[in-house]
């Protein structure tokens, strides 16, 4: 069979002649102004190691924020190497973002099961959260990983004397933190933990100016991280040196604005030297920073009953041990009644509170449960039966009054007030300690 031969088509021609004319036009005019015309430009890739130099830079001029914005890049440049998260969980450390830490600290270790560094970082910033068990549990998985990472040591001590200092010890925990302060020394004598750690072993052995010594280098290796202002501002108070210590609170307050507990510090600080006006201001400072915490409402109303501002007290005081929600509709857990120092003051001048405004069925109500529950504490028992005396005597002279309601609790700024000419009542107050 022969194949039928195929006339040209002169449409397909022109259309060829067309293309060809384009691509010549092209080459001649455009092409010479890009080499890549029909190709994505290239873009240039930063290296992790130059996001980490700049995250090194800035965290030495303390602006941790924008530091820990660098570290994040470098991770994201190079998320399989272990030691740009060990380098942000500390600086997360230092900036007060435990949780952060705690998860940077878990991804080194991830990365890395057998990082001692990254399970220490890990357990110091559990510790400082106040997660004593699984921060114990990882600072001696990071021993028994490196038993030379003096860090690790510093990290558990101090970890131990905050236990110590927040009323949570347990039998050996202060011997413990003894002798992990002093591995880190034997190991690393210069270094900031080792000085933070002695320091905080010194404090915890009432041996304060020493405390004082160790705190003030560890601050001169590095004045940008708010705990060891906070830690040698409780020293001063411990001696008395309350501007001192209002200077470091203050410090430790600038590093990081929205953590009320330097806020708290200042405000106790004040009470302690009978300066309630400035007190209270402080003390509503750490309740806008915390508005759902029971104790920043507790510490104000101390700080109102220490005052005379009796109505003002009433109402901080129930929310913190009562609980109930805000005008600004923040939820607040009350805090059921225990042997902490801290709760316990709150009941009692709530409690005294209630007395002096005649409120004697709810006064009454409150020192029973403190007889009832708390037997160790003398200060507490004493105003617990104060309460009761003077409200039998005033219950046969005065008509029951109603407890404010939660929904008149004032939002207001709290001005100083002048010093009141109330004769003070004969309660017992507690020795003024550090927070």
């Amino acid at each position: 069979m022969r194949q039928q031969q195929r006339r040209n088509n002169p449409f397909k021609l022109i259309l060829l002649l067309a293309i060809v004319g384009f691509l010549v036009y092209v080459n001649l005019t455009v092409e010479p102004l890009s080499s890549t015309l029909f190709l994505a430009s290239p873009t240039p890739t930063i290296s992790a190691e130059t996001y980490l130099a700049q995250a090194e830079n800035l965290a030495s001029e303390g602006k941790y924020t924008q530091a820990l914005a660098e570290y994040q890049k470098a991770i994201m440049a190079d998320p399989q190497d272990p030691s740009l998260y060990l380098a942000a969980a500390k600086l997360n450390i230092y900036a007060g973002d435990y949780e952060q830490a705690i998860e940077n600290a878990s991804n080194a270790v991830l990365l890395n099961p057998s990082s001692s560094m990254g399970e220490a970082l890990q357990g110091f910033a559990q510790g400082l959260q106040g997660d004593y068990l699984d921060a114990e549990s990882s600072l001696n998985r990071a021993i028994e990983l490196d038993s030379g990472n003096a860090t690790a040591y510093a990290y558990l001590s101090i970890v131990l004397s905050q236990k110590v200092v927040n009323g949570n010890e347990v039998l050996g925990d202060l011997d413990q933190a003894i002798e992990a302060s002093r591995n880190a020394q034997s190991i690393a004598p210069d270094a900031l933990e080792t000085h933070w750690a002695r320091g905080n072993v010194l404090e915890i052995t009432s041996n304060y100016e020493d405390a004082v010594a160790e705190l003030e280098q560890a601050v001169a290796l590095n004045e940008n991280i708010s705990e060891l202002h906070i830690a040698l501002g409780r020293n001063y108070r411990y001696l008395d040196e309350n501007d001192k210590a209002v200077e470091e609170y203050t410090r430790a307050n600038a590093l990081n604005p929205s953590d009320s507990y330097p806020e708290t510090l200042i405000a106790r600080t004040y009470a302690n030297i009978g300066e309630y006006g400035k007190a209270i201001q402080y003390a509503q400072q750490a309740v806008d920073d915390d508005p759902e915490d029971p104790y920043m409402y507790g510490n104000l109303g101390t700080m109102y009953k220490k005052n005379y501002q009796f109505p003002e007290a009433i109402l901080m005081l129930k929310l913190a041990i009562r609980g109930g929600v805000t005008q600004d509709g923040f939820v607040v857990e009350g805090l059921p009644l225990s042997n902490s120092t801290r709760i316990v003051e709150y009941y009692y001048s709530y409690g005294l509170a209630l007395m002096e405004l005649g409120y004697c069925s709810d006064a009454v109500d409150i020192a029973q449960s403190i007889l009832q529950s708390i037997n160790d504490d003398e200060i507490a028992t004493y105003n617990a039966n104060y309460i009761i005396e003077n409200c039998y005597q005033k219950m046969n002279d005065l008509q029951l009054l109603k407890l404010p309601t939660p929904t008149m609790i004032p939002t207001w700024t709290p001005q100083p007030s002048p010093t009141p000419t109330l004769a003070p009542t004969a309660e017992i107050t507690a020795t003024a300690q550090p927070y």
